[in-house]
């Protein structure tokens, strides 16, 4: 048995085909397009195995992506593959479009053709599982209740308006055509082999370099944070055992505005690795303006997928952000390698010098 994974050199689709591997017997053909953000040094310790294949492949090629599933024959496609970051989104919606709805729809109708064309009892098995995020839901304010999967889709990027737009193409596929999919909208994921771009290893990255720690506006800004092994571990649930057509929204009841993040994850710093002047890293934080139409608040409510699949998430925000502080680390051979000179004039561009 096979399962293909799109999107797998990235930061959540990565992190899923490890822990696929050293899970399961079954193995992965790994599909990605390797934009920035796709790094195969993720996959170095599978790299040689072979039940883990990788394939260079836009999901925008529909040719290539059927040759793929005519080839290796999964029972199942994830899609992790995505253009995810608001801030690029801002600068540059094209990609977006491109990859998160033209793609969606290419790597649909190649799951159609695919899936329409075996036999039945594979044709029962199979499943298409579409990883997105709550940021669909648009934003909510102090004392509304968390998001949950009836809430009505009120995107306010071209990333979320993007990832709203694959939402309602993987429904309409089964609605329409009967394909069996399931979707996941998760809250923000965080944890090793995250780009730094995203809050939590851009602030890591720029403080261990004794660099200011960027923090939009007030910083007052709430998330739901969401461990990525936990998330994997949703994901694996909702594969096995989901009700087919429907979604799942997977968070990690940990609301935290983003200063009490940043702050949180310099504790741990000035215990790990205190800097020599023997200030806190927290000395560093410096407000920037904020970002365009900058979403105040989302939070997941994940009674459903505990409920209906007893999924619930093994880490707190308190473990998760200790174990990603440490990975990092540990790690800063990974780091130097991603945060190339294009990296760091896209940090300049974006939160000025």
């Amino acid at each position: 048995m096979t399962i293909l994974v799109t999107g797998g050199a990235g930061f959540i689709g990565s992190n899923f085909v490890l822990d696929w591997l050293a899970e399961n017997n079954e193995a992965v053909i790994n599909v990605d397009k390797l934009t920035y953000a796709g790094n195969l040094q993720n996959l170095e310790g599978v790299m040689a195995s072979n039940r883990h294949v990788f394939a260079r492949v836009d999901i925008g090629d529909g040719a290539a992506i059927a040759d793929l599933l005519t080839t290796h024959r999964p029972r199942a496609i994830l899609n992790f593959a995505a253009e995810s970051h608001v801030d690029r989104s801002i600068h540059g919606p094209a990609a977006f479009i491109e990859t998160n709805v033209v793609g969606t729809f290419r790597l649909l109708e190649a799951a159609r053709k695919y899936w329409s064309e075996l036999e039945e009892t594979e044709r029962q098995q199979f499943r298409f599982l579409h990883v997105s995020t709550d940021e669909v839901y648009g934003s909510l304010s102090a004392t509304d209740e968390p998001f949950r999967e009836t809430n009505r889709y009120e995107p306010n990027s071209p990333y979320s308006a993007s990832k709203a737009s694959s939402d309602h193409l993987v429904r309409a596929y089964h609605h329409t055509y009967g394909l069996p999919v399931l979707t996941t909208n998760c809250s923000n994921n965080y944890g090793p082999y995250h780009f730094p771009e995203k809050l939590i290893p851009l602030c890591i990255h720029n403080a261990l370099a004794g660099k200011p720690l960027p923090i939009y506006g007030d910083g007052q800004q709430i998330r739901d944070w969401l461990y990525v092994k936990d998330h994997c571990s949703a994901i694996r649930r909702v594969l096995e055992q989901g009700r087919l057509g429907e979604t799942y929204n997977v968070g990690g009841w940990n609301e935290k505005a983003n200063l009490d993040v940043v702050k949180t994850l310099c504790a741990i710093l000035d215990e790990l690795s205190p800097r020599k002047d023997g200030a806190s890293y927290s000395s560093q934080i410096t407000f920037v303006k904020d970002r365009p139409g900058h979403d105040r608040r989302y939070a997941i409510d994940a009674r459903k997928i505990e409920q209906e699949l007893g999924w619930k998430p093994a880490e707190t925000f308190e473990s998760g952000i200790r174990k990603t502080v440490e990975w990092y680390l540990s790690h800063q051979e990974w780091v130097s390698n991603v945060t190339s000179g294009a990296y760091q004039s896209w940090v300049g561009q974006q939160y000025g010098a």
